[in-house]
């Protein structure tokens, strides 16, 4: 299979044919093979308009999804970034292209390893992974200009809201644990929340102290 004709057409297919056309986050999804964050047997799927399972119950999200979440963001460059879930590494690798700085923590300690694994050989040294409950974030590292939260849950985990920065956006999905709305909430100058609703999804749980527990 020739990966990178699968990747190129994955972004016009999937990603520019849904409106998404931010020319550095196209240049990003054309730039990270998204195989690479897969199980071997699994790569030939990898560029599929579909999540797939990564082992842990978790899953890499359909790249369309990356995408909008990562468009939501509106990463210049500059920006320190905190996503909560690394799963595969994939979403953090397109946030390292975009950012200067991510922070990204895993609670489930394969995942991160394999990550860490995948992100060190493209080269992308600008990753910081933490295992740990990401529902509190990372605080040492806080504020941050950005926070996404590759997880569903039943509510915004308040002590990620404390460590947006004035003007920092956060984009997480919330509800059940069936379905989701996407979600961006903007922190305003004046210390005020704005709050969009964006579209339907439906994440794997967000489990920790604020969001569900593992049994639930």
């Amino acid at each position: 299979m020739n990966f990178e004709i699968a990747r190129k057409r994955m972004i016009e297919t999937q990603i520019v044919a849904r409106g998404i056309s931010s020319p550095r986050l196209i240049e990003a999804m054309l730039k990270i093979p998204r195989h690479i964050f897969v199980e071997e047997a699994m790569a030939a799927q990898a560029y599929g308009d579909t999540s797939l399972p990564i082992g842990e119950k978790q899953t890499i999200s359909q790249p369309y999804m990356v995408a909008l979440m990562t468009d939501l963001l509106v990463l210049t460059g500059t920006e320190k970034v905190l996503e909560i879930g690394t799963g595969s590494g994939y979403q953090a690798a397109i946030l390292a292209v975009l950012a200067d700085r991510v922070y990204t923590v895993e609670r489930i300690r394969p995942l991160a390893l394999r990550a860490r694994k995948a992100l060190d050989s493209l080269g992308l040294l600008n990753v910081n992974i933490r295992m740990a409950d990401g529902t509190i974030g990372w605080k040492e590292e806080a504020p941050f200009d950005a926070i996404m939260v590759t997880a569903g849950a039943p509510d915004v985990p308040n002590d990620l809201i404390e460590q947006l920065k004035p003007g920092g956006r956060l984009v997480i999905p919330l509800g059940n644990q069936a379905a989701q709305t996407l979600v961006r909430i903007t922190r305003n100058a004046d210390g005020s929340f704005g709050r969009e609703e964006i579209t339907g999804c439906r994440f794997v749980k967000l489990v920790g102290k604020f969001g569900w527990s593992s049994e639930e």
